[in-house]
This record gives C-alpha cells, sequence and structure tokens, in this order.
C-alpha cells in the first residue's frame, strides 16, 4: 500500500445504545462505500460521556470484551471488509473496569486493545472514579492496514506516550476523544482550549515524525445530575500529516464522516530530512521517569 483513506466517524450520542450503535453502523457504511479503509469512532460512542459526574449505578453501562457493543462493531467490520478502531467501557472484573481501546481487523477478529493509560480527574471529567489505568503499555497494533499507534483523548496531551508509541513502530497515532467546553466558559478561554488540543496533536506528529488521526464527539451532553449544566463537545476531528500539516478537519458542531487520504510514503520522507529519532540524547534522558525534579 502507499495510501491509505481513513474515515473518522464524528457523531452525538444519546443514552439511546442502541441507537447510537445503529448511527456508527449507518456512518461507517457510508465511509467505506467512499473508499475507506481504516475507521476511527470517538471515545466512547456507545452512549453518553457519563463521567460527568460520580455515580455507582453508571457502571452498570460497563460490558465484558467480547460483549454486545465489540460484538455489534466486530462483525461490522467483517461486512465491510475494513479495519475499525472502536472505545468501549470495559468490565473486566467485579470493580475493575477500564477506558478501552479495540482494534477489529477486516475479517471481524480482534487485532489487539489499548487500554487507556492517562487518567483524568477534572470537574465535568470524573474519570478516575471509573477507571483503572491501563496496564498493556504503550504498544501499538498491527493491522491489514498498518501498525496502528492507538491512544485515548486525556493521553494525546502527553508526548511520553506518542514517543513510546513511535519507537515501538507505529505507523499512525490515533487518538478516539471526548472532549468539549463548559458552557459557562467564555469565547476567548474556548478558543485557547481547542486550539491548544489542535496544536498539541500536531506537535507529536511534527516529532514523531507520523500521521495523527484525532476524532472527537459533538453535541450538548447535559449532566445527569444537574442538567442546567453539561459539555458543549467541539467536534473539530482532524488528520494531520509527519510535518503536522492538516490533512482534513472536521466542523465543530455537526455530525460528519471525515474522508482523508494519508500517503504512506511520507513518514519515511519526512524523517530523512528531520531525523529526530537519530538525535536523541538517550543517554541523557534518565530524568523523565521522576515526578519532578527538585
Amino acid at each position: 500500500m502507499t495510501s491509505l483513506k481513513a474515515a473518522l466517524i464524528q457523531q452525538t450520542c444519546s443514552g439511546d445504545r442502541k441507537a447510537n450503535l445503529e448511527k456508527t453502523v449507518g456512518m461507517a457504511r457510508q465511509a467505506v462505500s467512499s473508499g475507506a479503509q481504516l475507521i476511527v469512532l470517538q471515545e466512547l460512542h456507545a452512549g453518553l460521556y457519563f463521567c460527568q459526574v460520580e455515580d455507582p449505578a453508571l457502571f452498570d453501562q460497563a460490558e465484558a470484551i467480547p460483549g454486545e457493543s465489540s460484538r455489534c462493531i466486530a462483525a461490522l467490520a467483517k461486512e465491510l471488509g475494513v479495519v475499525i478502531v472502536s472505545s468501549l467501557f470495559e468490565r473486566r472484573a467485579p470493580g475493575l473496569y477500564h477506558n478501552t481501546a479495540v482494534v477489529f481487523e477486516k475479517d471481524g477478529s480482534t487485532a489487539g486493545i489499548y487500554r487507556k493509560m492517562h487518567i483524568p480527574d477534572d470537574p465535568g471529567f470524573y474519570e478516575k472514579f471509573y477507571f483503572t489505568p491501563g496496564d498493556l503499555g504503550f504498544t501499538p497494533i498491527r493491522t491489514s492496514v498498518g501498525t496502528l499507534g492507538v491512544l485515548v483523548c486525556w493521553d494525546q496531551w502527553y508526548p511520553e506516550a506518542a514517543r513510546l508509541m513511535a519507537l515501538a513502530g507505529a505507523d499512525f497515532l490515533i487518538y478516539p476523544t471526548a472532549i468539549g467546553w463548559d458552557p459557562a466558559d467564555g469565547d476567548a478561554e474556548k478558543e485557547r482550549q481547542r486550539d491548544a488540543w489542535i496544536t498539541v496533536q500536531r506537535g507529536h506528529a511534527v516529532a514523531n515524525g507520523l500521521p495523527v488521526l484525532a476524532v472527537n464527539r459533538v453535541g450538548f451532553e447535559p449532566s445527569t445530575q444537574h442538567p442546567e449544566t453539561g459539555i458543549r463537545f467541539w467536534g473539530s476531528s482532524f488528520a494531520a500529516g509527519p510535518q503536522g500539516e492538516l490533512l482534513a478537519e472536521a466542523s465543530r458542531d455537526r455530525e460528519e464522516v471525515l474522508l482523508v487520504d494519508i500517503d504512506l510514503a511520507r513518514s519515511e520522507q519526512v524523517r530523512r530530512i528531520w531525523p529526530f529519532l537519530r538525535d536523541r540524547r538517550i543517554d541523557a534522558y534518565g530524568d523523565v521517569v521522576k515526578r519532578f525534579r527538585d
């Protein structure tokens, strides 16, 4: 393969999991009809972003892998003959839950899983209450369309995660995401947040000489405990090339199937002129494993 057509599915979600999955299936079929070979779904695409509150009852939304949602996406991958990156609330054992990305091969088999490593605990994003940090490390997943460095949302702020995926042989960095604004924030603050989100991921593309695919959900989701508040997900799903160049970008407020053609030879070309991996001073980086240098 010298090129790859990828599709980022940016959608709204409701409390009706069946309807959410049906929408995903329809948008995936649309993507494949346009030639997509790789489909990336947003973070926790089967339901609402429930982490706005801490509520033990919401653990009922978790499911085993394989489970209903993963079987649905596996069957879809097999039907369409396409690789799909999905994102699910995994029930691993009683009291043990993860935010897990599952990658399905074209034949519907599971190519691999990644459990979210960095877990936030911020107003409206109380993920530490629900998710155990991942224990599989930063290991890319090999598929028929390339080796996928799958990371999830909060991971996208950490250059270490992107670098370790690159060092392990990833061909792409992929970020299923659920991020948005507090409606109470002012317009200037909203723009700073969105711009920072795009900029840091484009920086990972540049620093590692790899394409980045980031897919975000869209629409307003009220808090289940405080309906007058909630999160306005800012969409803006995008793809960047290995020099950080924007290849495609979705809207901030609409559901979209964002298609992008990726030149698979460009990473090699870019790394030859910007050989960042060659010039790393690995002999001097020992302190990076410390929390802080006092």
